[in-house]
């Protein structure tokens, strides 16, 4: 999966902010560095399935991020972000 661009909708940031205590930002470094990217569910629409991305930021924060991947303009809409788990840090580590 090649990622080109990545769309963060305002909504979205203050929900990450609010609820999660994450940023676009960091979610955006996360899709950047070479993240574990593994199907998360089918979308509700067709071409609108969900991917889960596991990585890292450049402040070493460890973070799930679920988004929508548009594979005719790569581009990867973030829906989602928060701290992974210990179970996804351990899975994780095992790269």
């Amino acid at each position: 999966m090649r990622i080109e661009s990545i769309v963060c909708p305002d909504y979205i940031e203050e929900k990450l902010q609010a609820k999660h205590g994450v940023t676009c930002n960091e979610a955006r470094q996360v899709l950047l560095t070479q993240p574990r990217i593994r199907f998360a569910e089918k979308g509700h629409t067709e071409g609108n399935d969900v991917y889960a991305a596991f990585g890292r930021t450049f402040a070493g924060r460890y973070l799930s991020v679920f988004f929508i991947y548009k594979p005719e303009n790569q581009t990867a809409i973030i829906i989602s972000a928060r701290d992974m788990s210990k179970k996804e840090r351990k899975a994780y580590g095992r790269k």
